[in-house]
């Protein structure tokens, strides 16, 4: 499918502020890792009938979404005491796969780079449970690069992705606005609670993907942080922000509701 929003300008009112990311399949690549642990996890419990789970049922039931709805919906008769003593377990997997392998989605770094530069407010917006976000962070050489890290769990239960509050919180903490900030995202209820916070979203997703983000209400889709189409936006962001900068400069100024026209300063060669 090919992609229509290649000039969409993702910064609604420049200058750019605020960028929130996602941590799973958004900034690094962490699928293999949650399925190899789910997977040993649910077969060891006869989990259907002992049929291993496919990364296509593991991305339709549990990308994107907290251990609580997972939970709700792998074992919907388990007490929460069970619950805990899995998720325990299956973090403790994760962890250990992820410190072995995790990587960053490509192009990652150019992009942190380029907001450090700017001066941009940065956070982190997970459904993950804190320790494995943070591991996950640190994992990748980020952990002084964002200023804070909001989880589903913050905000009470139910309020997780694809809730907005997650995203919310973080606007709030950060003391930035919504039209002055981007989403990064790859999950269709990340970015369904990015855009219900009020905020442009960029989702990180192939082609096979592709028609799913833009119905969840994707401004742009990239395959990843090397895409063109997503330098361009942020050029486009760039120019917006220095028109609107040089327009300022030059406007006339006006003191107790008189226009004032400073006059020209000659010069002498």
């Amino acid at each position: 499918m090919e992609n229509t929003q290649d000039s969409f300008v993702i910064c609604r009112s420049p200058p750019l502020e605020a960028l929130l990311f996602d941590i799973d399949g958004t900034m690094c690549v962490s699928d293999p890792f949650h399925h190899r642990a789910f997977s040993e996890l649910l077969q060891s419990l006869n989990y259907n009938g002992g049929v291993p789970i496919t990364p296509e049922f593991g991305m339709k039931h549990m990308a994107g979404r907290s251990n609580e709805q997972i939970g709700r919906f792998l074992f919907p008769d388990w007490t929460q005491a069970q619950l805990d003593a899995f998720f325990a377990e299956k973090e403790a997997l994760f962890g250990r796969y992820a410190s072995e392998g995790l990587r960053e989605v490509a192009g990652l770094g150019a992009l942190c780079r380029w907001a450090r530069e700017r001066g941009l407010k940065r956070a982190a917006v997970t459904n993950a449970p804190r320790a494995n976000a943070e591991l996950m962070i640190a994992i990748l050489g980020l952990s002084e690069f964002f200023q804070l890290i909001v989880t589903g769990e913050d905000c009470g239960e139910g309020r997780s992705k694809p809730a907005p509050d997650p995203y919310l919180r973080a606007l709030a903490l950060l003391g930035a606005s919504p039209d002055r900030s981007v989403v990064f995202e790859d999950s269709v209820i990340g970015i369904q609670a990015g855009v219900a916070a009020g905020m442009p979203v960029v989702a990180i997703a192939g082609e096979s993907r592709e028609a799913r983000v833009v119905a969840a209400g994707a401004a742009l889709v990239v395959r990843d942080y090397l895409d063109a189409k997503l330098w361009a936006a942020l050029d486009g962001i760039d120019a917006a922000a220095t028109g609107a900068a040089a327009a300022a400069d030059g406007a006339p100024k006006v003191v107790d509701g008189e226009r004032i026209v400073e006059p020209a300063v000659s010069v002498e060669n």
